[in-house]
């Protein structure tokens, strides 16, 4: 039996489940993914340690991680995969004879997104708005594409500043910066994307004034509940192309069914799958 779940704060909504259980279904595996969301279980963030080291001792295979635990979780774990170490954040644990490995598959699963959403889109200035685990795992994405420049905004600016040092010293201090004025960046922008939970069903609105977009520009959002948020609505309305959060949900899961089966994921399915959920 395959035991895996998701950890995180107002979770219920996710479709991480049905997509984990249709494709070990498809695949004729036993798999259960059980959804651990600290705020319905009235539970504190410190009580993240204890659950992996519970969880691992039940015989889980892994689980994913979200908000707001993708860095806080690095120092729970035995060993960190290249991928989360170059992040710098974990959205899965795989859980082996009691090791806890992190790896980040969100990184992989927005880039293919925004490549098959937005094929001719223009990079030469991105706007990010979110410096947290999501935030830096889509800054690596964007920097792989091309050799474009990247603004950082956040409402922690330390945090900002914080993830813009980690990413010079990988791609260059001339390629990213740290956003003190949104607006102007949000004008000189050609994409702009959103790494915050802001537009969740959970937390509505947009992390940027949806009336100061322009139609030249292309957008991004990695929520996928609702797909239609209120930031993609505005840049809809105008007439930037945009593209919704289900390419990184859906990527991301196939790599994190992969590192807790050991069975290769059907991505075309698993898309069949989200859709049908919809």
């Amino acid at each position: 039996m395959y035991k895996c779940g998701l950890i995180g704060r107002s979770i219920l909504a996710s479709r991480s489940p049905w997509l984990h259980e249709q494709e070990g279904r498809a695949q004729g595996l036993d798999l259960t993914y059980e959804l651990f969301d600290f705020t319905d279980r009235g539970w504190d963030d410190d009580e993240l340690g204890p659950l992996l080291r519970r969880l691992a001792a039940e015989g889980y295979r892994g689980v994913n991680v979200t908000f707001p635990f993708k860095q806080a979780v690095i120092p729970l774990l035995d060993e960190l995969d290249e991928s989360a170490a170059a992040v710098g954040a974990v959205n899965t644990v795989q859980m082996r004879g009691g090791k806890l490995t992190g790896y980040n598959t969100d990184m992989a699963g927005f880039r293919e997104g925004l490549v098959a959403g937005l094929p001719l889109r223009k990079m030469d200035r991105v706007l990010l708005v979110g410096a947290g685990g999501a935030g830096a795992a889509v800054a690596n994405a964007l920097l792989t594409l091309g050799d474009g420049t990247l603004g950082i905004a956040d409402r922690d600016p330390g945090r900002a500043s914080a993830l813009v040092a980690q990413l010079s010293q990988r791609y260059g201090p001339d390629r990213v910066s740290a956003v003190t004025d949104a607006d102007e960046a949000l004008n000189a922008a050609d994409g702009i994307v959103n790494a915050t939970p802001m537009g969740m069903a959970s937390k509505p609105g947009s992390p940027v004034d949806t009336g100061k977009l322009q139609p030249r520009q292309w957008v991004a959002d990695i929520v996928y509940f609702p797909l239609e948020t209120e930031l993609l609505r505005g840049a809809r309305d105008l007439g930037c192309p945009a593209v919704d959060g289900s390419g990184m949900v859906i990527g991301q899961a196939a790599r994190a069914f992969e590192i807790f089966t050991g069975h290769a994921a059907d991505i075309g399915r698993m898309r069949a799958s989200f859709s049908a959920k919809t």
